[in-house]
């Protein structure tokens, strides 16, 4: 799509993206954190920038259903409205990571597609795409929002893993990073995760 005539971008004069950086003694990058509901992603996330709190690190997370109560608040789970979603939200973390932050987003993210489309608004080098795996018989077990016993009774529609499919990295290492909450504790994958971001986002002394 054009820039219409009336719109001028001024992004060239605009403070660069490493002298924020050296300010912050830290690299941006956009931790994409995506899986069924239940399978810990938001707790990973809240963990996580809690850990890099610790570290001096700044970070902003994005969790799915707290957009969904703000800046995507008039969108539902159609297809269309899931890939607005993701659009979205990807342009938002690409703003925070041009200004030196670590944006941890949690999201379902269902379709290989939308993390394609994803990446691709952040840029390669700031997208670290972490599957949280965890089976569906896990999650419905876990229930922890009440969404799957809402979907059985039809509370719920176009409810991932139940009328509207999910798709695992296909092939799998295109994730950076998989943490199988199936058979691993939350320290466990906490742990696997720190270890794994941390040494991108410490800026070189």
């Amino acid at each position: 799509m054009s820039i219409p005539e009336n719109i001028h971008p001024t992004f060239q004069n605009l403070l660069g993206r490493k002298g924020k950086e050296s300010l912050l003694r830290q690299h941006g990058l956009v931790v994409w954190l995506y899986g069924l509901s239940g399978s810990g992603k938001s707790t990973l996330a809240i963990a996580l920038e809690q850990r890099l709190h610790e570290d001096r690190i700044l970070t902003q997370v994005l969790d799915g259903d707290n957009v969904r109560v703000g800046l995507n608040k008039n969108l539902g789970f159609s297809d269309d409205d899931r890939l607005e979603n993701i659009r979205r939200i990807s342009e938002v973390a690409k703003l925070f990571v041009q200004a030196g932050v670590v944006t941890i987003a949690s999201f379902i993210c269902p379709r290989n597609e939308l993390r394609a489309i994803a990446r691709k608004i952040i840029g390669q080098e700031d997208f670290f795409e972490v599957y949280v795996e965890c089976s569906f018989e896990t999650c419905k077990q876990r229930d922890v929002k009440g969404l799957y016993a809402k979907a059985n009774t039809g509370q719920v529609k176009q409810f991932t893993g139940m009328d509207s499919s999910f798709e695992p990295p296909e092939p799998r290492d295109l994730a950076d990073l998989i943490l199988n909450t199936n058979i691993q504790t939350e320290s466990e994958s906490l742990q696997q995760l720190y270890q794994s971001i941390r040494p991108r986002v410490l800026l070189e002394k």
